[in-house]
């Protein structure tokens, strides 16, 4: 006759520590250093020109919307004029990078030419230039051929977009192509597609995830774009987001501080909504990458 086994009491449950707290504590830390700027900004916003120097807090003593209608119409153009010219800039800034440096790419991690090695190296060495060094060049060479300060003066903003001088997107994109298994292309070969029906059916609908991904980044970048802007631009006309918010600091004349942290937080919406309408592409598409290898 089989004993009986005697059955283990069950071991008490570890109540959860203070570890949960604790980063959770810290995760808040962190997102209020974060967000303290932004907060602050939009604070002053709000804030008349004696209190924004008084008062450094983050709520406003007596609440100034009147500093969004001074903004917006604080020069001979509205502010809208400066808005247009950013999104028509940095749209096609999109458009010419993710053309330009999809096909680049393309060619080289697919296709096969002398010294392709040496020109890709080089290329990459192009991102160990400082953009402060090539502007000098840039602009004696735009100046030459007359399209600085001419009937569409945003000319040399785009056309280097539009020629893959972005070393960045397409290394990200070669990168993300080495990862498309190579049987794709043979299978299209075999069914008698060339090199453009190989990058047209099958490299062009992959790529959505670096695509996606060079847009992001390539609006946001051109959107927040000083420099080069502030070099090529000379009409008032003419001037982006950036360039027009330093026109608030004058160091002859009163400083119209307000309307200027006014028309920043306005500036920071089509960034923040450009984000949210490719962010589930983005997600999207980093999911379905899977596949890759």
């Amino acid at each position: 006759m089989a004993t009986p086994t005697a059955v283990a009491p069950p071991s008490p449950r570890r109540r959860p520590g203070g570890r949960p707290v604790l980063r959770l504590l810290i995760l808040v830390a962190i997102v209020a250093v974060v967000l303290y700027p932004l907060i602050w900004m939009i604070g002053t916003s709000v804030k008349s020109q004696e209190e924004i120097v008084n008062n450094l807090g983050l709520l406003p003593e007596r609440f100034t919307p009147g500093n969004y209608t001074a903004g917006w119409s604080n020069f001979d153009v509205t502010f809208g004029r400066f808005f247009l010219n950013s999104a028509m800039v940095s749209l096609l800034t999109v458009v010419g990078n993710g053309l330009s440096c999809l096909l680049a790419a393309y060619a080289f991690a697919r296709l096969r030419f002398r010294l392709r090695g040496m020109w890709f190296a080089v290329m990459i060495g192009t991102l160990l230039l400082p953009q402060h060094v090539l502007i000098v060049p840039q602009y004696i060479l735009f100046r030459t051929l007359g399209l600085v300060g001419g009937d569409w003066p945003y000319l040399p903003l785009l056309i280097p977009q539009f020629l893959a001088t972005e070393a960045f997107f397409v290394f990200l994109m070669v990168q993300f192509m080495r990862g498309v298994p190579r049987e794709l292309d043979e299978a299209a070969r075999i069914d008698g597609a060339g090199p453009f029906g190989i990058f047209r059916h099958i490299i062009l609908p992959l790529s959505r995830p670096a695509l996606v991904t060079t847009a992001i980044f390539s609006f946001i970048w051109t959107w927040n774009d000083f420099f080069r802007q502030l070099v090529f631009l000379s009409q008032l006309e003419d001037y982006t987001v950036p360039v027009a918010l330093t026109l608030f600091i004058d160091s002859t004349s009163q400083s119209a501080v307000g309307p200027m942290f006014a028309m920043s937080v306005l500036s920071l919406l089509p960034v923040f909504l450009f984000f949210v309408a490719f962010q589930r592409m983005l997600v999207e598409g980093i999911n379905t990458s899977g596949i890759k290898g």
